[in-house]
């Protein structure tokens, strides 16, 4: 049944989370209207065609508590160290992100996806800042078809459309990157973190073919013959506008 209070509310969110998508409350207020049960799913459907994600919705590993203490202490070539440090240098505070139950298949995909999102960060190297989220979100729309990924880039892109311009082809090189990384990986969907924090981060990034370096010199072949069109001679390219 239609809810008009519930509406305006979404409309509200929408507003703010466009005008500036770092407000992350806002951002994952809008989950249930962008990725509607019906949707959630669908989704779940699509992901029970993998097996790891399928035996992922039977054994629902979850990261949990983390002891950052403990995390810090780690190795600095670890996943579990590189998260700490991910966390520290952007002042996350992992225990602010709400706990989601998970009694169904839809709430764990919800639940896993928000609690693995800044695991993520770390394994596709994507920086915090708008460009590196919509990145993130690419890698998920890529990786698991999310329909809350595809939502939050349609505000993204409005939000450079409306507000920041200028950031166009910085965000745009975001969210190739983030398409191609999420295509080329294996799906990261219902990995099991806690039992890889002692892992090199270079291995867990090779287990789940993330390779970082053959993406970026796939994009710079790609954008070459651009920017030499643009900018013959060497001569500097135009600022943006």
């Amino acid at each position: 049944m239609w809810n008009p209070v519930a509406s305006a509310r979404t409309v509200w969110r929408l507003t703010r989370a466009v005008r500036d998508p770092a407000k992350l409350q806002d951002v994952l207020g809008l989950a249930s209207a962008i990725a509607p049960p019906v949707a959630m799913r669908r989704l779940v459907e699509r992901l029970m065609h993998h097996a790891t994600a399928a035996q992922a919705f039977v054994e629902r590993p979850r990261v949990g508590m983390l002891h950052l203490p403990t995390l810090r202490a780690l190795p600095p070539h670890t996943l579990g160290h590189a998260f700490a440090h991910h966390l520290d240098v952007n002042h996350l505070d992992p225990h602010a992100l709400p706990y989601l139950e998970a009694h169904t298949d839809e709430e764990y995909v919800r639940a896993h996806l928000l609690e693995s999102h800044d695991i993520w960060h770390v394994l596709t190297g994507f920086p915090t800042d708008v460009a590196g989220e919509l990145g993130i979100q690419a890698f998920s729309l890529a990786q698991v078809g999310s329909p809350f990924a595809l939502g939050v880039l349609a505000g993204g892109l409005t939000n450079t459309l409306l507000y920041a311009f200028s950031e166009r082809e910085v965000r745009m090189r975001a969210i190739v990157r983030g398409w191609l990384l999420g295509q080329r990986a294996q799906l990261l969907f219902g990995a099991p973190w806690r039992r890889m924090w002692e892992a090199p981060l270079e291995e867990v990034r090779g287990r789940y073919g993330l390779n970082l370096a053959a993406v970026e010199a796939a994009l710079d072949d790609a954008m070459r013959p651009a920017m030499d069109a643009r900018n013959p001679g060497g001569a500097s390219p135009p600022q943006s506008c």
